[in-house]
Formats: structure tokens, sequence, C-alpha cells
């Protein structure tokens, strides 16, 4: 990890959870035009309350599109299954600080060649990622409690996000900030001025009659609400 020149790059990244597990080839084939990162929500019934998909699914989606594949695990125990999402086409997957072990899984994933990822729900206190900034490429704040869809954003994770950024960016790392829950063309304008730069949006962009247009109007607002700013 360097030391960034300009402010890092913003992207949204769309999340398969709201687009049709039938067709999901399809979804993707939609919004790849306009992003380069697909977010892939892991989840195993445990850890959070409900059951999505697991490395067989990221494989055969593999084989439909060159997307950067930001693989977030909800899980209890990813350390079991890091290896088997490497293989099956993940790029990066970001895991719990609330599942424990964090220093190992973050070795685990550097020796598996992701890249690297650290979430934290809304209630998590930002000391809790204080230690490993320097050790990620990305921390996700979760802007929902994670487990289902469509949820509400929850705009008091903003301070933390604004804690994150400013943390990284005094100490010189090259660290993307993701948040993910709630994300539309209006929330992530005050999501964009707190520091982060990458935008999960799931029914934000799938929920809608033309996912292609509801990512760009999500990326111009993120992009227009820091115009102006110093990077």
């Amino acid at each position: 990890m360097g030391t960034p020149s300009m402010r890092p790059e913003m992207r949204v990244a769309p999340s398969i959870l709201s687009a049709d597990f039938g067709s999901l080839s399809d979804a993707v084939a939609l919004v790849a035009p306009g992003s380069d990162w697909l977010h892939v929500d892991v989840m195993d019934g445990h850890f959070v309350p409900n059951l999505t998909i697991g490395p067989p699914v990221v494989s055969s989606l593999r084989d439909h599109t060159d997307l950067f594949f930001d693989t977030h695990l909800m899980i209890t125990d990813p350390d079991r299954y890091l290896e088997a999402f490497r293989d099956a086409g993940s790029d990066g997957c970001t895991v719990h600080v609330e599942v424990g072990g964090t220093q190992a899984l973050i070795d685990q994933m550097r020796d598996l060649g992701l890249r690297v990822g650290l979430a934290a729900n809304p209630d998590t206190p930002f000391e809790a990622l204080e230690p490993y900034l320097d050790q990620v490429d990305l921390i996700l704040c979760m802007t929902v409690f994670p487990g289902f869809g469509g949820q509400s954003f929850i705009a008091e994770v903003m301070p933390k996000v604004h804690q994150v950024r400013r943390a990284v960016s005094d100490a010189g790392l090259s660290v993307d900030i993701e948040v993910d829950g709630g994300i539309d063309e209006h929330t992530v304008v005050e999501a964009a001025r707190s520091g982060a730069n990458v935008f999960v949006a799931g029914s934000a962009v799938f929920g809608r009659p033309h996912p292609l247009e509801a990512a760009g109007d999500i990326l111009r607002a993120a992009v227009g609400s820091v115009a102006g700013d110093p990077p």
C-alpha cells in the first residue's frame, strides 16, 4: 500500500443480493458496462439471519464476467471458506471484525493473494477497526445491520466513516472506504462527503427499471457531492 496522490477513485459496486437469482448472469450483464466492481453478499444463517450463496455460485458467475468480485463474508467462520472463494473467482474478501481472530484472517487473505477487506456493523466503534487500518485494502462501514437487502440507511454511521477516512489520510494509507446499506442517489451524497469512495447499492440498482442508469445516477451524485473539495 502506498501514499495516495489524490482522492481515491469513486465507484459503485452493484450488489447481487437484490438481483434476480434466477438469471444472475443476465442481471450482471446489465450493469457491467458502467461498473468495474460487483458486490457479492455471502450469508450463513448464523452470523446473520439469512442464507445466500456459496463458492459454486461465485464460480458459475465468474464464467460470465471479468468484473472485480468484492465478496462480503457475513459468516461466522470465514477462515474455513476463504480459499474456496478465492478459487471460485473472488478477487477480494471482506470479513467482519466482530467474528474475532482478525489478525489471522488478514494474514490468511494476504497469503491467498486476496484483496483484504474488514467490515464493521453500525454499532461497532471505530476503535475496533483502528489497529488494522495499515494492514487492509478496504474498510467496509455497514450502514444497515447486515442480513437483508432493502433496509433504510443509518446516517448515524457517518461520523465513523469520517473517522476512518481521516485516520487513513493522516497516515498516508491507500485504503478504500466502502459503505453498504440503503445507498441510493440521495444517501450517497452524505456518505461521499463523509469520506466513503465505494458505494454498494442493491435495490437502488437492481430494483429499478434501468439498472445501468440507476448505478450511473448514484455515481454521478457521489462525484458531484465532493466536486471542488481538496483531494
